[in-house]
C-alpha cells in the first residue's frame, strides 16, 4: 500500500512538546480510512509474530507484546473519534459507515486467533505459579476474559456467525448516532417575534439570538434540539404551545421520517441477543454484567427497583404540588409543564430562582474553580498551553498543562466546551492517549467536552447549575486519567468496569456546593461579588427538591434498558415496548423517560451501556457512602481520606476487582442506605 503524506502523518509517532502531541492540525479526514486500514494490517501482523513465536508462552512474550502492540492504530484511532464526536460533517459521517464495520472485523480477527487465545489461556492458567506482580496477575486475568466471553473459544462456524453479527451491529450502531446527530443539527424552532421569548431569561435570549446568527436567520431567535437550549427553554418559557413544540422536537429524536431509528434499535436487540446465545449466556444483560460490580441482572435490577416506589411517589408529591399553580392557568400538567411549574413550586417554597444563580455561574470561574479542587484534592496545577505550541482540531479548543505539586509533568488537559454543527450532544471525557509505564513514562493526554451555547465575542458565558455539575461530573473523569499510575496500558486510568467508572466523576460532583468553591469562585459577573451566604442556604434547602423527577427520568431509562436486553431473541416492536413497560411500572404521564428508546444513543450508538445505564446509579450509591466519610471528617479535603482516595481510586486504574478497590478507600463495603439519605427518600 503507497501511503501519501496526509496518511502517514496520522500513522507517525506524535512529535511535539510533552511526549508529543496528536497532529490536529495536519488532519486530512480523506486520510483516515487509510490510515486506519493500514494500522490494523500493521497490529494483526504484530499479534501473529507472538502467535507464532517458537518460544514457549512466558508473560513478556505473550501478555507484554500484546501490549507493545498496536500503537500506531491506537494514534490513529485517537483522531478519528475527536472527529467523529466532535467534528461529524458529511465526510466523516462517510468515514464512519466505511469503517466501522472494518474496525469490528479486525477485533474479531484478534479474537478468533486461535494460536494467540492459546498462549495467552497458557500463562493464564498457570499464573499464580509464575513470580507475578499483583497488576501482571490482573492483567492476565483481563486479556484471558476479554478473548473467552469474545468468543475465542468458539468452533470456527460459530466465529465466523459472530463476526457477522459484530460487523452488522458496528453498520447499525453508527446509522443509529448519525440518525440522533441529524436531528439535533436540523431540527429547530425558530422565533421571529420578542413576545415568543416571554419568560425567557436575558442570557437564554442572546443565546437564542447567537444561534439564529449561526444558522444565517438574522433578527430571529433558534432553540436549537438540543438538551443544553431545551432545557432552559421549558424550564423559563411562559408560551406554553411553544413549550410543547420544542418538548416534542427533542423527545421525537430518531422516532420519525427519514430519521427513524425504531427498527434499527429493534434490530440491535435481536442481534445481541443471537450474539449472547453463540457466547453461552442467557441473555446480552447476563454477557454484559457478568465482570461488573452488579455480577448480574438481578442485582441491578433489585437497586432500580428499590428507588422506584420512593421515586415515584415523590413525583406524585411534586405533581400535586405544580398542579395547585397550574389549576390558576387552567391546565393540566403535561411534560412540557414539569420543570415551568416545578420552577414555580421552587421560587414559592424556597425563595429559589434558577435566575438568581446563573449570574454567579461562569463557566471560566467554574473552570478555575475545579482546577482549584484538583489542587486541594491531589496537588495537581493546570498551566495554559500557548495554541502555538500544541495544535488543536477547533479554535473553541484550550489546552492546559497539568502538573503535580513539585512542577513536574502528569498530562495534558483539553477543553472543547462549546456547541456547533457535527457535535454530537452532551458533555464527556476522552482519553487521547493512556498513561502507563511499561514502554517509558508516558503520560495521560485528556480532554473535556461540553456543549454551552457560545455568545458573543469576548461575552461571559454563564451556565445554569445542573451544568455546572456536569461541568464537576466531567471533570473527575478526566482527573482519574490523568492521576493513573499503572505499569500497562490496558490497566490504566478509566479502564474499569461500567458500574464503577462513574464512582470518581460522581463524587467530584460534590465539591461544587462547597464553601471552600462557592466563595471564591461563585462570583457575580458584573460585580465580581460572592454569592451571598443566604442564597447558598436556599440551594442546600433545596438540595433535593424536585429530586422524583430527576431520578424518575433516569429509573424509567434504566430499568427499559434492562428489561429489553432480558427479552431475549425475540422481535420487539420498540414503541410498543416502552410504551408497555411504562405502563406495567406505574409511570406517571407527567414524566417521561430521560432517553426514549429512538434517540438512546448510550444504549444503541455502541455496546458500551447496553445493559449498563444503571451504572450511574449503582455508582451513586458509592458515592453517597464515600461523600459521609469526608461530611463526617468535617473537612472536605481530609487529607487522610483524600490520600486513600488517590491511593485506592484515582491512580489504581484496573489493577484489582472494584469492590476491593473501595473496600480498600472506605476501610468497609458501601452503606447502601447512603443512597436513600442522599435523595431524600428515608
Amino acid at each position: 500500500m503507497t501511503l501519501n503524506i496526509n496518511t502517514r502523518i496520522l500513522l507517525n509517532p506524535w512529535k511535539g512538546p510533552y511526549g508529543g502531541v496528536p497532529p490536529f492540525d495536519r488532519v486530512a479526514v480523506s486520510a483516515l480510512v487509510p490510515a486506519l486500514e493500514k494500522a490494523m494490517q500493521e497490529q494483526l501482523a504484530e499479534l501473529q509474530v507472538i502467535a507464532n513465536n517458537p518460544q514457549p508462552p512466558t508473560f513478556a512474550n505473550t501478555f507484554e507484546a500484546f501490549e507493545n502492540s498496536g500503537h500506531a492504530l491506537e494514534r490513529v484511532l485517537t483522531i478519528y473519534h475527536v472527529y467523529s464526536s466532535t467534528m461529524n460533517d458529511t465526510a466523516m459521517q462517510a468515514v464512519e459507515l466505511e469503517v466501522e464495520p472494518k474496525l469490528a472485523a479486525f477485533h474479531d480477527d484478534i479474537i478468533q486467533n486461535s494460536a494467540l487465545f492459546a498462549r495467552i489461556a497458557t500463562i493464564y492458567n498457570k499464573r499464580e505459579q509464575l513470580n507475578l506482580s499483583v497488576e501482571q496477575q490482573r492483567l492476565c486475568w483481563l486479556h484471558y476474559h476479554d478473548f473467552a466471553r469474545a468468543g475465542a473459544q468458539l468452533k470456527e462456524d460459530d466465529k465466523q456467525s459472530l463476526a457477522i453479527i459484530n460487523q452488522r451491529l458496528a453498520t447499525l450502531f453508527t446509522e443509529f448516532s448519525q440518525n440522533v446527530l441529524k436531528d439535533e443539527n436540523e431540527v429547530q424552532l425558530v422565533l421571529d417575534s420578542e413576545q415568543q421569548l416571554d419568560g425567557l431569561p436575558l442570557g437564554e435570549c442572546e443565546a437564542a439570538a447567537a444561534e439564529a446568527q449561526t444558522r444565517k436567520l438574522p433578527g430571529k431567535w433558534v432553540i436549537a434540539n438540543t438538551r443544553s437550549s431545551v432545557e432552559p427553554f421549558l424550564t423559563f418559557s411562559t408560551q406554553r404551545q411553544l413549550r410543547e413544540k420544542v418538548w416534542r422536537n427533542f423527545t421525537l429524536r430518531g422516532d420519525q421520517g427519514a430519521t427513524d431509528n425504531k427498527m434499527l434499535a429493534s434490530e440491535i436487540l435481536k442481534l445481541r441477543a443471537q450474539r449472547a446465545k453463540l457466547l453461552g449466556y442467557t441473555t446480552h444483560a447476563h454477557w454484559q454484567l457478568e465482570d461488573s460490580m452488579s455480577k448480574n441482572p438481578d442485582n441491578a435490577l433489585q437497586l432500580l427497583r428499590a428507588m422506584w416506589k420512593p421515586a415515584v411517589q415523590r413525583v406524585r408529591e411534586e405533581v400535586a404540588d405544580m398542579q395547585k399553580l397550574a389549576d390558576k392557568d387552567g391546565i393540566k400538567i403535561e411534560p412540557w409543564d414539569y420543570r415551568f411549574y416545578a420552577e414555580q413550586v421552587r421560587k414559592a417554597r424556597y425563595d429559589l430562582d434558577a435566575n438568581e444563580l446563573k449570574p454567579y455561574l461562569q463557566l471560566e470561574k467554574l473552570r478555575e474553580g475545579m482546577f482549584y479542587v484538583a489542587d486541594k484534592l491531589f496537588g495537581l496545577r493546570f498551566v495554559a498551553v500557548d495554541k502555538n505550541q500544541v495544535p488543536v482540531y477547533h479554535i473553541d479548543v484550550r489546552v492546559w498543562e497539568v502538573q503535580d505539586a513539585n512542577g513536574h509533568h502528569v498530562g495534558l488537559w483539553y477543553f472543547d466546551p462549546y456547541a456547533r454543527r457535527g457535535k454530537q450532544s452532551g458533555a464527556w471525557m476522552s482519553e487521547y492517549r493512556r498513561q502507563e509505564k511499561f514502554v517509558g513514562n508516558i503520560t495521560a493526554i485528556v480532554s473535556n467536552n461540553a456543549n454551552f451555547v457560545k455568545g458573543k465575542a469576548d461575552e461571559i458565558v454563564l451556565v445554569n447549575f445542573d451544568d455546572a455539575v456536569t461541568l464537576f461530573h466531567e471533570f473527575g473523569h478526566a482527573l482519574h486519567g490523568l492521576l493513573s499510575n499503572v505499569q500497562y496500558p490496558s490497566l490504566s486510568g478509566t479502564s474499569v468496569v461500567r458500574d464503577f467508572v462513574e464512582f470518581p466523576s460522581q463524587l467530584l460532583e460534590h465539591w461544587l456546593l462547597t464553601p471552600e468553591v462557592l466563595n471564591r469562585f461563585a462570583l457575580h459577573y458584573q460585580t465580581n461579588e460572592p454569592m451571598p451566604q443566604s442564597l447558598i442556604e436556599k440551594i442546600k434547602n433545596a438540595r433535593n427538591f424536585n429530586q422524583g423527577f430527576a431520578t424518575l427520568e433516569y429509573l424509567s431509562s434504566a430499568l427499559i434498558d434492562m428489561e429489553l436486553h432480558l427479552a431475549g431473541a425475540i422481535d420487539i416492536d420498540v414503541e410498543a415496548f416502552e410504551r408497555d413497560t411504562l405502563q406495567q411500572l406505574g409511570m406517571p404521564a407527567e414524566v417521561v423517560m430521560r432517553h426514549r428508546i429512538p434517540h438512546f444513543t448510550h444504549v444503541f450508538a455502541g455496546d458500551g451501556y447496553s445493559a449498563g445505564y444503571y451504572s450511574y446509579l449503582w455508582a451513586d450509591t458509592l458515592v453517597a457512602d464515600a461523600w459521609e466519610a469526608f461530611v463526617s471528617s468535617g473537612n472536605v479535603f481530609d487529607p487522610d481520606i483524600t490520600a486513600r482516595l488517590r491511593e485506592c481510586i484515582f491512580t489504581a486504574g484496573n489493577q484489582q476487582e472494584p469492590d476491593l478497590a473501595y473496600r480498600a478507600f472506605r476501610g468497609r463495603d458501601a452503606d447502601v442506605q447512603a443512597l436513600m439519605r442522599k435523595r431524600g427518600f428515608v
